[in-house]
C-alpha cells in the first residue's frame, strides 16, 4: 500500500509499476479535509465549499505526494481542491461548453471532426480535475463500452470516412484491460479504422495503470497508436511517470501531451517552458495548450486571450518550435480546434 504522509515523495522503481493500480485507485483521497491534512494545510478546511461544490473530490495518493507541503498555492493542489469560487454563477459559463451533446451520433459516440470519432469509453477518472470540461456530462446515459461496445462499433462500421478512433471519457484507462480487449476484437473487422488515439490522465496521476497486461494489449494492436497525456505542470512528472511513458513508447505508442492554461497553476512563461522541457525529457511532445472551456464552476481558472498569446510568444522565444504547444480553443460546432 502507498500512502502519502507529510513531506513524502513516491519514487517507484523505473521500468515496472509498483503496486496494483486497482487497489491504488480504491485508496484515492476522496475527502477534502483529509487532503488538506496530508499536505500540511488543515487550517484551510473551514474554507471548503459544502458538498465539494457538487463535484466529488478524487485524487490518488501518489499524486498527493508530489504536492509541496504547506503551500496553499501548490499548482497540483489547486487542480484538485474544491474551491468556494466554484459556486459562483458567472455569465457565459455553462454545463456543455464544447457542444458534446449536439455531436452525439450513437450511445457514447461523439462525431465532431472529419475522419475521427470519439468514444466516451468510461465515466470514471482517477483524479477529478476542478476545471474538467465534462464535470456536468451525463455519463450514466452515454457509455460506449456498454453492451460490449455494440452500438459504438455499429456506428464505426457504417461510416467508412472514420479512420481514427479516439478513446476519451472520463478516462478510458479506468476500464480493465479485458474490457479494452473487447473493443479491439470488434475493431478487427473494420478495416477503415487504422489509428487508435487514447486520451488519458492515468499515466500521469496513476502511472501504475501502465502495467504488463495493458502494455501487452497495446503492443499487439495492429493499428497506429497515439497516447495523449494530460499534464499541466512540470511537477506532475516523477520517476514513476517517466517509467510509464517509457513502457507506452516501448509498446509502439507516439506520446503527446495536452494542457489547459489555468490561472494560478501554469499561467507563467517559466512554468510553461519547464513543463515542455520536462515532458520532452520523458519522451512526450507538446500538442495543445487549451484555453479554458467555459464550463460552469471553472471561471476562477480563466486566463484572458491577450495574456495567453503573450505567454505563448514568451515560451516561443525560449524554446525550439517542437516544444511549443499550439494555443487553441474548442468551439462547439466548428470543424476543428480554433487556433489563437
Amino acid at each position: 500500500m502507498i500512502t502519502a504522509s507529510p513531506g513524502a515523495r513516491i519514487t517507484p522503481t523505473p521500468g515496472a509499476p509498483a503496486g496494483d493500480w486497482r487497489q491504488l485507485w480504491r485508496e484515492a483521497v476522496t475527502d477534502a479535509p483529509e487532503l488538506l491534512a496530508l499536505v500540511g494545510l488543515p487550517h484551510l478546511a473551514a474554507k471548503l465549499p459544502p458538498a465539494d461544490a457538487g463535484f466529488a473530490l478524487r485524487v490518488p495518493r501518489g499524486f498527493v505526494a508530489r504536492m509541496r507541503q504547506g503551500d496553499a498555492r501548490d499548482p497540483l493542489l489547486l487542480q484538485v481542491l474544491p474551491q468556494l469560487a466554484e459556486l459562483d454563477v458567472v455569465p457565459g459559463f455553462v454545463t456543455d461548453a464544447v457542444g458534446d451533446l449536439a455531436a452525439r451520433e450513437a450511445q457514447g459516440v461523439l462525431h465532431k471532426y472529419h475522419g475521427r470519432a470519439l468514444l466516451i469509453a468510461s465515466g470514471s477518472c482517477a483524479v477529478n480535475c476542478r476545471y474538467c470540461f465534462r464535470r456536468h456530462f451525463p455519463y450514466g446515459e452515454e457509455m460506449a463500452a456498454a453492451g460490449q461496445w455494440r452500438k459504438a462499433l455499429e456506428h464505426l462500421r457504417e461510416d467508412a470516412s472514420i479512420s481514427e478512433l479516439i478513446l476519451s471519457g472520463g478516462d478510458p484507462l479506468a476500464l480493465s484491460t479485458s474490457k479494452l480487449e473487447e473493443l479491439s476484437y470488434g475493431l478487427a473487422d473494420i478495416p477503415h479504422v487504422t489509428r487508435l488515439r487514447i486520451h488519458s490522465r492515468l499515466p500521469v496521476v496513476l502511472p501504475e495503470r501502465i502495467d504488463d497486461a495493458f502494455t501487452a494489449w497495446l503492443a499487439a494492436l495492429p493499428l497506429q497508436k497515439v497516447v495523449v497525456l494530460h499534464a499541466n505542470h512540470a511537477n506532475e512528472f516523477d520517476a514513476g511517470v517517466d517509467a510509464a511513458c517509457a513502457r507506452l513508447r516501448a509498446a509502439g505508442a507516439t506520446l503527446l501531451n495536452q494542457s489547459v492554461l489555468l490561472r494560478g497553476v501554469n499561467d507563467d512563461a517559466a512554468a510553461l517552458a519547464a513543463l515542455s522541457e520536462r515532458m520532452f525529457a520523458a519522451g512526450v511532445l507538446p500538442y495543445y495548450l487549451h484555453q479554458l472551456d467555459r464550463v460552469q464552476g471553472t471561471a476562477h481558472f480563466e486566463v484572458d486571450d491577450a495574456r495567453a498569446l503573450a505567454l505563448v510568444d514568451a515560451i516561443r522565444a525560449r524554446l525550439p518550435g517542437y516544444l511549443v504547444p499550439k494555443l487553441v480553443r474548442e468551439v462547439g460546432g466548428e470543424p476543428s480546434k480554433r487556433p489563437l
